[in-house]
């Protein structure tokens, strides 16, 4: 039953999957044939194979730079910086924002020893010094307490450049 154990512990080690929901997903996988389990497993390498972030941006990808980086379409002028890759999919639903995009790859959190140099700051700084003409920089940060400082912080240092820096609406 190592094998078992030892799926189960990585399941485990997955963001909001605790012990018991690991050892579920571990059966449940087990109840399925053996080339369906295989398609994940060769998924995952896939994956952990072709996926990167981006040199410009930050963002996950297969190419570099990545599409939004590249695309002749997008407004160069504006930055919208998240915090997560997975944060691009959400502003892209409203097919209201048009620009181009940074990931700071997380957000201050002194307690949990994130800081300034743990985040891609220096590289969304050189961006907007060198970018060829960034006018705006909106801030899409989350509203949590750690969110609000990233926020705070990058202000700070954009704002000296001549850059506007905008909030999200909440």
């Amino acid at each position: 039953m190592a094998a078992i154990d030892d799926l189960a512990s990585e399941f485990a080690r997955l963001p909001g999957i605790g012990r018991k929901t690991a050892l579920r997903l571990t059966y449940y996988l087990l109840k399925r044939p053996p080339e369906e389990i295989r398609r994940l497993a060769r998924a995952l390498e896939v994956v952990a194979d072709r996926i990167r972030s981006c040199s410009r941006c930050g963002n996950l990808t297969e190419s570099d730079p990545c599409s939004f980086c590249t695309n002749p379409r997008r407004d160069p002028s504006v930055i919208c910086v998240v915090e997560e890759a997975s944060d691009i999919a959400a502003i892209e639903r409203t097919g209201e924002y048009h620009g181009l995009y940074h990931v700071l790859s997380g957000r201050l959190s002194p307690l949990d020893g994130i800081g300034p140099a743990e985040l891609n700051i220096a590289s969304l700084l050189e961006r907007v010094r060198n970018g060829g003409g960034v006018r705006e920089v909106i801030l899409a940060t989350n509203p949590s307490v750690e969110g609000e400082a990233t926020a705070v912080y990058l202000q700070k240092l954009i704002q000296p450049l001549g850059v506007r820096v905008t909030r999200l609406a909440r």
